[in-house]
């Protein structure tokens, strides 16, 4: 609840614009949120809400959730409520605390990636008890919202126990992060972690928004008194601190009146904790003295003397009304008014604390097994024989069915049994709720009632020898199996005797306490308000007071729930620990593992403000926890769990194991881990390495070799090959077993460590060392022969190589060892393949194809895929490609059957590969990519998966379809939203940039623009002017080989990538760039133009020395020239371009140049120049070239142009004739039906100078 002051009236004005704008902002931005979400905030416009003036805002709710009104006092408030709550994640280093900015730009891309996929963030924060909103991955935000008061509750408390910083560790952190050792983040000084900021104030808030939509909540006053307020109708339920529960009953009966004031205790009320100061509180044990005289008026209370002195049996909690007492002088056991005593001096702080601490720990005796029933503690001072009966063998009473045997002497020793005036350690099973007694104690009966009329002729037995103690317990025992059949009244009145029989004895306060706790809840079932409010504080300070008692009732949590109440407004925490202890311990034994949670939750925060982080039962506590949270399935709350555990001081062996079970069977779970079927997770490795610090003794020190085996084979797996060498020698260290079996496969795999870290030498070594050993049995023999071969050709020593292949081999035929003997073939064959030997290696990976396919795939999975893809690759670049692509698609069946993904991945790639260069199908690339693309997203392979949709893109744009055009569309997309999450710029911007081009195939002109203006701004801001120039180049490329607006690629060319290209000393690409403005202008019948840049075209191929773009450049202005009437120089420069030309003429392409080039200048010398001397020359050249090239077409062209001009300009009618003749045979060959020797008509009106016949 916020009061806002009132503004004044021009301060309204001045805000009414602001508050019109933030009331369009809500529209758009606030999701729905419960029946008052029009009334709802962002946190973003929180400092905007506070400026607006109260006495106009609209935004407070009429109504809570339940749609009852809200009452007109809290209208005195305004309330804001926030829609949501921005979480701002910074990496820190752990020592100093200070951001890693490094590190931060890594979290930063890995929320971006999770921006677009946010379903593993969702799965997290589902389990946090929060709800996704949005990722800002610019800011390093995560937005989430709650709808109920139960999902903030849950959210705060998984918050205030530290779970939220790493939940976000296990979400966002690579798998290598848990790997490292502290020793080796201390060198690098790089200790970092995840730390989760939240706006605390904002949180609370909402919280308490949420409440009061719920209908009711909780204030805390000023005069230290809680009240209940209800939004409906203004009831105000006040509890204060020790008075009596009828007092705050209005209506209704005591039953209901529990249940309700239980409820929100261990909830509504925990977090107003925070921010009240405690009031004082003593918990103590020792002695007290009596500050007043008093008489008891029943027998259960000890009467006493100012002055005297009682010794506090159990625990003095000062916020109870009673507490368990021995009168020093008397010895009279019973209850005592907290308030009549003082305890003694010597209870001070420090001892009350240490008191409290040593009294915590020793609740963890009971362990809060989840399966398991509370040891009996022997803290108890009437229990000094406890351990020697424990030691004694369990007795069992026989019921006796004849009626004339039954006298009272059949059942002495039972009476004897049950009269023992202290505690007795067989007296458990009589106690616990479980009514273990039926089946261990008493034996004979055929069913339940037999045994009732049985303990009813015992009591009557026990009456008349006046044995009050076991009279008691027979009571209790009828009492409860009257309960088990619901007979309540019945159950009463055995309880009510049995507290009789015993006048106030205490002796055996373990039964005491059942009874009262027995009786207690019979007056809670009946209602009887009277009778319970005379026992209910007293019940309540046995169950608080008196360490480890045996539960007997499983009601017994409605009593401790009051208690727990009582602490809660005494605000004393240490009593409200205890308080939480036994609800949980109760719970837990019931199995009821839901309802202990909170509780287990709470006494853990509770823990952490009493400073006892470092105790055992803060550890135990932890465990419990993932236990918990471990079988309602949260793995990253269990993770977190653990982590918390672990960094909270002392760790044992013991507790390190604990946490291995806990990780390993709950981090395959997590999102990623279950996505990429990864079963080993790197977040044990930290548990590990401190259970093997942790292992002192030296029964502990045999577990060393195996966690060392564990460690060397966990970093082997993510291949960091130097660390599990580390670890593989300390195996070997600790390895103190004289079986020389298990030491040379530690030796073998550390040699197989050695080889995969390229250290083949050192793997020689070792691997000679154990043959000279003679130790090994002959299957070891056959792999160390085949490691050593392994490591001989790695270091290419071939022939010794494929010696120790051969004794391999051999040793595996003797041993009828299948699987080895089909991998030393399969290395064989690699061998053979390394020397070139391709028919070998096909017949040695077809024998082991065989042997392989006779095993069973999930023994040989990934050996046998890497064979069929060897033996595949071999046909495939030979000559049998068809076998090839059935040895691809078999190895990617036996992948797919053994779900092992890497495999996967290479049987299609190779497939893909061999449907494009091998056998080219877009169709079958197109399937097999789009496999390819489940896997990479199965491997969360964002870089894999970019590649992937833009080769998917390429494929479908070659289609050339408008409906394959729009699926390249789509896919180029896809991969343009991967590259920037990943802020892979270059690609991003070629990404734009294919997505403009596929627009401007479509026509869609206005995208076109828009796309490409995007590539080149993402181009610019990367930085690299090469990037531009590339990009500017191909934006240009997309209207150059297009087939409209061509005029486009001009201003890319010359005004963009030139600019850039000169700028940064690029020759080839300025070279480039001129050679299609070059072209392009041509195009364009700009002249001019084209003439300027193909003059610095030629200029740059001299300076570079590239022969064949001057010769281009040559033939491009020769090209201009003649296009702007310059007949002589375009004459001169396509005899430079010829001058260029390579002799002798290699390949019929340079011929044919010669005929179109000689052809060329024969028509401008004849046509242009009206030389048709000099023009005959050039066609003889031409003609002398196409002959030689064997071109018909050209030849016929040619002939005729030769027979016009010597029939009509030279007049040699015997070469006319000739050259006709030639061209008419031609003319035949080619089904051309007729040759004009005309001349055109230009030519008949020219004047021609007149030629002498040189023949």
């Amino acid at each position: 609840l916020i009061p806002l002051s009132p503004e004044s009236e021009q301060r309204t004005k001045q805000k009414a614009q602001t508050k019109t704008s933030l009331h369009q902002d809500l529209k758009v931005s606030c999701p729905p949120i419960g029946p008052v979400s029009k009334y709802t905030f962002t946190s973003e416009v929180w400092r905007a809400v506070l400026n607006v003036d109260p006495t106009n805002f609209e935004g407070f709710p009429k109504f809570d959730r339940t749609g009852c009104p809200i009452p007109k006092n809290l209208c005195d408030y305004k309330l804001i409520f926030f829609s949501d709550i921005s979480l701002k994640l910074i990496m820190v280093k752990r020592k100093s605390g200070l951001p890693d900015p490094r590190l931060q730009g890594e979290l930063r891309g890995r929320l971006r990636l999770l921006e677009n996929d946010s379903r593993e963030v969702m799965a997290v924060f589902s389990e946090l008890s929060a709800r996704l909103l949005s990722i800002h991955s610019d800011q390093d935000l995560i937005v989430v919202t709650f709808k109920t008061f139960e999902e903030i509750w849950k959210f705060l408390t998984y918050h205030s126990l530290g779970f939220i910083n790493h939940c976000m560790e296990n979400l966002l952190l690579d798998q290598s992060f848990w790997l490292c050792s502290q020793e080796e983040n201390e060198a690098k000084q790089e200790e970092a972690g995840i730390e989760v900021c939240i706006n605390e104030e904002s949180l609370n808030l909402m919280y308490r928004g949420l409440l009061i939509q719920e209908g009711t909540f909780f204030v805390l006053c000023p005069d230290n008194l809680i009240r209940e307020t209800t939004a409906a109708d203004m009831e105000m339920k006040v509890y204060q601190e020790n008075r009596r529960v009828t007092e705050d009953i209005s209506g209704g009966s005591l039953g209901d009146d529990l249940t309700l004031l239980a409820k929100p205790a261990a909830e509504t009320l925990i977090p107003f904790h925070h921010n009240v100061s405690a009031k004082p509180y003593y918990a103590a044990t020792g002695s007290s003295q009596a500050m007043i005289s008093y008489a008891s008026a029943v027998p259960e209370e000890i009467s006493f003397q100012s002055g005297d002195k009682i010794e506090i049996i159990g625990y003095f909690i000062e916020c109870l009304e009673w507490f368990v007492g021995r009168h020093m002088l008397t010895g009279q056991i019973g209850f005592v008014k907290t308030k009549m005593p003082h305890p003694s001096s010597n209870t001070d702080s420090n001892r009350i604390k240490e008191m409290v601490k040593e009294s915590l720990m020793k609740c963890t005796d009971f362990q809060l097994q989840l399966n398991g029933t509370s040891n009996q503690g022997n803290d108890f001072p009437s229990s000094s024989n406890q351990q020697t009966c424990a030691l004694a063998e369990e007795p069992h009473f026989c019921m006796q069915q004849d009626e004339e045997d039954q006298g009272s002497g059949v059942f002495e020793s039972l009476l004897l049994f049950l009269n023992s005036e202290e505690y007795e350690v067989h007296f458990k099973n009589l106690y616990d709720f479980s009514f273990p007694f039926l089946n261990t104690t008493f034996y004979g009966y055929t069913g339940e009632e037999e045994l009732v009329n049985y303990f009813g002729l015992v009591r009557e037995a026990a009456k008349k020898a006046n044995l009050p103690w076991a009279l008691t317990r027979l009571c209790f025992l009828l009492g409860r199996l009257s309960i088990r059949k619901l007979k309540f009244s019945q159950a009463r009145v055995y309880f009510e005797e049995a507290l009789g029989a015993i006048r106030g004895g205490f002796s055996d306060l373990y039964l005491v306490v059942a009874l009262y706790t027995n009786l207690t809840v019979i007056y809670l079932k009946q209602k009887n308000k009277e009778k319970c409010a005379h026992i209910f504080d007293k019940v309540t300070s046995l169950l608080m007071g008196i360490p480890n008692y045996i539960c007997s009732t499983d009601m017994e949590s409605d009593i401790l729930r009051y208690a727990l109440k009582r602490t809660v407004l005494s605000q004393s925490k240490h009593a409200e620990a205890r308080a939480c202890f036994l609800l949980a311990k109760h719970y837990t034994k019931l199995k009821q593992y839901e309802e202990a949670l909170p509780f287990l939750e709470r006494l853990q925060l509770l823990n952490n403000d009493l400073d006892l982080q470092k105790s055992s039962l803060s550890a135990d506590c932890y465990f419990k926890l993932g236990e918990s949270y471990s079988q309602k399935c949260l793995p990253h709350i269990v993770l977190s769990c653990i982590k918390v555990a672990s960094s909270q001081g002392s760790y044992t062996l013991m507790d390190s194991l604990r946490s291995i079970d806990l990780v390993t069977k709950n981090a395959p779970k997590l999102h990623r881990l279950r996505k990429a079927g990864q079963m080993f997770p790197s977040q044990i490795a930290p548990y590990l390495r401190q259970a093997l610090f942790s292992a002192f003794t030296n029964e502990q020190q045999k577990l060393c070799s195996t966690i060392c085996l564990s460690l060397s084979e966990l970093y082997s797996h993510h291949r960091l090959y130097g660390e599990a060498i580390v670890y593989m020698e300390k195996v070997l260290h600790f390895n103190t077993s004289a079986h020389a079996g298990e030491t040379i496969n530690h030796l073998v795999s550390l040699a197989w460590l050695y080889i995969l870290h390229r250290q083949n030498t050192v793997a020689l070594a070792i691997l000679n060392t154990i043959i000279d050993s003679s130790l090994s049995s002959p299957p070891q023999l056959g792999v160390i022969y085949n490691m050593t071969a392994i490591a001989l050709k790695r270091t290419n020593n071939t022939k010794q190589a494929a010696v120790s292949y051969y004794k391999a081999l051999h040793i595996s035929e003797e041993a009828d060892m299948v699987h080895n003997r089909a991998v030393v073939l399969a290395n064989f064959g690699n061998l053979c393949l390394h020397l070139a030997a391709n028919c070998l290696a096909e017949h040695y990976y077809i024998k082991a194809v065989k042997l392989f396919s006779g095993l069973p795939s999930l023994d040989c999975g990934h050996n046998f895929t890497q064979v069929l893809l060897q033996l595949g690759c071999c046909y495939a670049n030979g000559t049998h490609k068809k076998r090839g692509r059935f040895y691809y698609e078999w190895a990617l069946l036996v992948a797919m059957e053994t779900n092992h993904l890497e495999s996967q991945l290479q049987a299609v790639q190779l497939l893909c590969q061999f449907y494009t260069t091998v056998v080219p199908d877009e169709a079958q690339c197109v399937i097999y990519n789009e496999y390819q693309l489940s896997l990479a997203r199965k491997m969360s392979d964002k870089v894999l998966e970019g590649q992937i949709l833009e080769t998917i893109s390429q494929l479908y744009l070659s289609l050339g379809t408008e409906r394959a055009y729009r699926s390249a569309l789509e896919y180029t997309k896809r991969s343009l939203g991967i590259f920037i999450d990943l802020q892979k710029k270059e690609r991003e911007a070629y990404a734009w940039l294919q997505a403009g081009k596929i627009y401007y195939i479509l026509r869609q002109n206005e995208l076109v623009d828009l796309y490409i203006q995007v590539a080149q701004d993402v181009a610019l801001c990367n930085g690299d002017p090469n990037l531009g120039v590339e990009l500017f180049e191909a934006a240009g490329d997309i209207f150059f080989n297009g087939t409209w607006e061509r005029e486009k690629a001009v201003s890319f060319y010359r005004d963009r990538a030139l600019p850039l290209a000169i700028k940064t000393g690029n020759k080839k690409a300025e070279l480039r760039l001129c050679n299609k403005l070059v072209q392009l202008l041509l195009n364009l019948q700009d002249y001019e133009d084209s003439l300027e840049y193909a003059q610095v075209s030629l200029t740059l191929s001299v300076n570079l020395g590239n022969q064949l773009n001057e010769r281009i450049a040559y033939h491009r202005l020769a090209t201009i020239h003649h296009r702007l009437g310059q007949c002589e120089l375009a004459e001169h420069f396509y005899l430079k371009a010829l001058s260029l030309c390579s002799s002798p003429l290699e390949f019929d392409e340079e011929t044919m140049y010669y005929v179109k080039v000689y052809l060329i200048l024969g028509d401008i010398i004849f046509y242009d120049l009206k030389d048709p001397f000099d023009a005959a020359g050039y066609y003889h050249l031409a003609l002398a070239a196409a002959m030689d090239l064997g071109n018909k077409k050209a030849q016929l062209k040619i002939y005729t142009r030769l027979a016009i001009i010597y029939h009509n300009f030279l007049m040699d009618r015997e070469m006319s004739l000739f050259f006709y003749q030639r061209a008419r045979t031609f003319a035949t060959e080619l089904n051309v039906r007729r040759i004009n020797l005309a001349p055109d008509q230009y030519y008949k009106n020219a004047t021609w100078v007149p030629v002498k016949n040189v023949m």
